[in-house]
């Protein structure tokens, strides 16, 4: 039965190498669009996105889809070439029973969550049970992810103690949308304690800024003897935090006990984003450092902090003088990060390729070791969250234009 599943949806996927053949860019369309054009013409079919040449299940092309999919929903385009991109994905990794090609429960990694909230919309436009399936199969994991004593789940079993400001990312939204949708109430305190754990723990009380990890036995290298920190507040680790603070915050009733201690941890964020901004408009690879020798400004972070902002402004999380920084943001984003080929493909340069701690070799998380790692164009980690905060560009800027009419 899935060697038949799999040929249908080889099938479909070489229906949507043609279709893709067919996308042109146009400078007409808005950034979010082309953006997304530019990465469905570089990659015909979805599951190539981050440069994979196999299929593999992980945390980079739920990013980049669901940002997809926020174009696509709010342009209400009449062709579904972006949907069907999107499908086409959700059909080359779920067999009928729920199962999801190359997903292993037993790892236990929350990044491996993080791509399954792309099925609560696919589901809620196809009814295919699969996708309820493996939204199922992707929630139980965290009936079992390993929890430090405060009960904040560890990142990865692989990593065993530690709390890590991606993996609030890659877990809560899901957590709390899962929980929304299928009215489990019960589940909401336990969402909320996942960034009060982290934000006890990596909260940088001289900076005011959140450092990448915690380890609660420290005994990790890369942890302070004391309080188990790692030693800088990486950009991209911070982004991540941001971004799951909007995000989770769209499914958490305003009555429930404690939502609005993550509204005053956003607020804090917001405002040391404001604090350290760059005359530029972007933000530091390593926050904690601004202007060190071989620092320099990141995409992917930047592009995170941007959207949190718009977002967070919009739905009334944070004040609306963050729109000041956001647009400062967005149009030195422009300037410094974005470049346009002779054919109109999008490109954003200067993207930390990937980063984190410990491991095998061993991340130090020194400050040297984050500014050496690689960096790459087009990474999706400022790939999605740029198509994200162009959605929430041109939905601010067509609000206006409204008001003015």
């Amino acid at each position: 039965m899935k060697s038949k599943i799999l040929f249908f949806s080889l099938i479909f996927q070489v229906f949507l190498t043609s279709t893709n053949a067919q996308i042109k860019v146009s400078k007409d369309d808005q950034w979010s669009v082309r953006m997304t054009k530019s990465e469905m013409i570089r990659y015909p079919q979805a599951w190539q996105l981050d440069f994979q040449s196999k299929i593999k299940w992980d945390y980079c092309h739920g990013l980049e889809l669901g940002a997809m999919l926020d174009v696509y929903d709010y342009y209400q385009f009449p062709d579904s070439a972006i949907f069907n991109y999107v499908k086409g994905f959700g059909d080359s990794f779920v067999h009928t029973d729920g199962t999801i090609q190359t997903y292993s429960l037993e790892e236990q990694s929350l990044d491996r969550i993080n791509s399954g909230k792309i099925f609560f919309r696919l589901y809620e436009r196809t009814k295919d049970e699969k996708y309820k399936k493996a939204l199922a199969l992707l929630r139980s994991q965290l009936n079992t992810q390993p929890r430090t004593m405060e009960g904040g789940f560890w990142h990865k079993n692989i990593y065993p103690h530690q709390m890590w400001l991606d993996g609030i990312y890659m877990g809560a939204p899901f957590y709390a949308e899962y929980a929304f949708r299928n009215n489990f109430p019960n589940d909401y305190a336990d969402v909320i304690k996942q960034f009060l754990v982290v934000d006890e723990h990596t909260y940088d009380k001289v900076t005011h800024l959140n450092r990448h990890a915690w380890d609660e036995s420290h005994e990790q290298k890369w942890a302070d003897k004391t309080t188990g920190q790692s030693e800088h507040c990486w950009g991209r680790a911070y982004g991540w935090y941001a971004m799951a603070l909007v995000d989770a915050l769209d499914y958490i009733p305003v009555n429930v006990p404690h939502r609005i201690d993550l509204l005053k941890i956003l607020n804090r964020v917001a405002s040391q984003l404001e604090a350290y901004q760059d005359k530029t408009g972007e933000w530091y690879q390593v926050m904690d450092r601004p202007g060190a020798e071989g620092n320099y400004l990141e995409s992917s972070c930047s592009s995170m902090f941007i959207y949190s902002l718009l977002k967070g402004v919009r739905k009334g999380y944070l004040p609306k003088k963050y729109l000041k920084v956001a647009e400062k943001a967005y149009s030195g984003y422009i300037k410094n990060f974005i470049k346009v080929d002779s054919d109109g493909l999008v490109t954003i340069t200067n993207a930390c390729a990937v980063a984190g701690l410990g491991g095998t070799p061993y991340r130090s998380g020194t400050y040297s070791y984050y500014i050496g790692e690689k960096k790459r164009n087009n990474d999706p980690k400022a790939v999605g969250p740029f198509i994200m905060a162009s959605v929430e560009m041109e939905r601010l800027s067509k609000s206006i234009l409204k008001v003015i009419r």
